[in-house]
């Protein structure tokens, strides 16, 4: 009582004063574990043109998403990671003309903070997609650069001088010198995207207010597209140190913003950036993961991702994984695996792991795509045929004839890949062990099963994934058969001397004193 007296008398003074953010009062009231804690759960990624459209354009919008926000949450998601919608001359708004905005076919502002508050509403916190290394060249920033050399946003890009070879390629033999009127400016990813200039000081005061403009209007956090590169020849050092003044100053707004970044490399390129972010998307993990799933072996999955999470704490004390399966950029997993069965093996292996989750939407039902991006970003699949909320963008070109996953199917059987993936969402959202708790591999004596423990305090569960298309036998020392709680499975299984389990199953157990 004494407690709640004095958070009440903190947050009576802060009203009265005016003068901190309500967030940033009651975050100051909270330990860092509890902090910790809050930013774990199951995100689920929104391409926003291809989920749900909500005026009738054909287009996915953030109206669209309210419209579907009880479908979210039904199946299980703790938070959102809205892909960007703000200004800009490309389907995908990954190049931004205007930080301070909605690009007007995904909707208003107003939108945008009534999502925020229904997703609120319903336990679901949102982040979105903050694309700071780059700009579009239509950006008012780059207009004025590239229009006079001597603007005083000249320097928030990067421009070639006289000792620099504008034919040198890319990492990936890429031109990133490109010609203007006025000059060779470097863009990584193309001549449309022209990278901003971290070296100047006002460029990383404009990258904090632009966050700040956000979580004012209620975000809870950002997905930092292309992090490693913040830097024109990604220098470790120099991005993470950037990152780690990009976190203290969010953090010093809302002390529980979620800060999740796409850094694609190597797990030992990755785990310094922890120094500056949450989590990184576990990319090496995603690729484990997938290989297992389709070889039916393990192929030291528990061990790996402990290994991983090891490495990344030796840079910070607070680091949570963010395991996945596919992404936008990247084949989606039924088109990889073409098999139920083994989707439903990966999907149970990646939301059984520690840390945050990440669902790409349509993963769930099974939605295929490859090849160029637009095919691994195709309209979400409502019904068998269409419906109100359906979206039109493209024709899909994947999802459709002989293999047409649909939502409208998949919600009313129970054996469906939508029901696999909605019961081990809510199963990981309701236990501390599973959706915060630490790794520990178990030895199973059998390659073709992967088994861990996940630890929470006094709390423990055992979790097996018979990742093989034959029955299994494991090897275990839990003869106290008693000791031990079934949690869930998805199969037929005996425990005995040995514990066996049927093909492409999963069993999870707590253990009780």
């Amino acid at each position: 009582m004494r407690n709640l007296r004095r958070v009440c008398s903190v947050i009576l003074i802060a009203l009265v004063l005016a003068t901190v953010p309500i967030d940033m009062v009651l975050g100051a009231n909270r330990t860092d574990e509890e902090i910790f804690l809050s930013k774990h759960g199951v995100f689920y990624q929104i391409f926003v043109r291809a989920f749900a459209d909500g005026n009738g354009d054909g287009i996915g919008d953030l109206r669209g998403i309210i419209e579907r926000m009880d479908y979210l949450a039904d199946l299980g998601v703790s938070g959102i990671w809205l892909t960007p919608i703000h200004p800009s001359p490309t389907y995908h708004k990954y190049d931004v003309t205007d930080y301070y905005d909605v690009d007007p076919e995904n909707g208003t502002l107003e939108d945008f903070s009534e999502l925020i508050d229904e997703a609120h509403s319903r336990g679901i916190r949102v982040i979105m997609d903050l694309v700071l290394h780059h700009t579009s060249t239509m950006h008012p920033w780059f207009v004025a650069a590239a229009g006079d050399p001597e603007s005083p946003y000249r320097d928030y890009y990067i421009w070639a001088d006289s000792d620099t070879n504008v034919d040198a390629p890319g990492p990936w033999a890429q031109r990133v010198w490109h010609p203007h009127a006025t000059g060779h400016y470097h863009g990584l990813f193309w001549d449309g995207m022209p990278d901003l200039n971290f070296d100047n000081p006002n460029v990383r005061e404009e990258a904090k207010a632009i966050a700040a403009f956000w979580l004012d209007l209620g975000v809870d956090g950002f997905r930092l597209d292309a992090a490693m590169h913040i830097y024109a020849h990604a220098e470790t050092d120099q991005s993470v140190e950037w990152w780690v003044e990009f976190k203290n100053h969010l953090e010093s707004i809302k002390p529980d913003v979620y800060l999740v970044a796409e850094v694609w490399d190597k797990s030992n390129v990755v785990a310094p950036y922890y120094a500056g972010f949450d989590s990184c998307f576990n990319f090496d993990l995603a690729n484990l993961i997938m290989l297992s799933a389709r070889g039916g072996s393990d192929f030291g999955l528990a061990r790996v991702a402990e290994r991983f999470i090891n490495r990344y704490a030796e840079h910070s004390d607070w680091i949570i994984d963010a395991p996945f399966l596919t992404n936008h950029d990247q084949d989606r997993v039924m088109s990889v695996l073409d098999d139920v069965d083994k989707a439903k093996i990966a999907a149970s292996v990646y939301l059984t792991l520690p840390g945050n989750p990440f669902v790409y939407y349509g993963e769930e039902i099974g939605m295929k795509g490859s090849g160029q991006d637009e095919n691994k970003r195709e309209p979400f699949k409502w019904y068998d045929v269409s419906g109100p909320g359906q979206t039109t963008w493209r024709t899909s070109n994947f999802n459709t004839g002989a293999w047409q996953p649909s939502l409208e199917t998949q919600q009313g059987d129970p054996d469906s890949l939508w029901s696999h993936y909605r019961r081990l969402i809510h199963l990981r959202e309701n236990n501390l062990c599973l959706k915060v708790g630490s790794i520990t591999p178990v030895d199973t004596g059998n390659k073709q099963v992967v088994g861990f423990l996940r630890e929470w305090k006094d709390e423990q569960v055992l979790v097996l994934h018979n990742l093989n298309a034959a029955w299994q036998d494991v090897m275990l020392d839990l003869n106290q058969a008693a000791n031990w709680r079934t949690l869930y499975s998805d199969g037929e299984f005996e425990w005995e001397s040995t514990i066996r389990l049927s093909p492409r199953s999963s069993l999870i157990v707590a253990h009780e004193d």
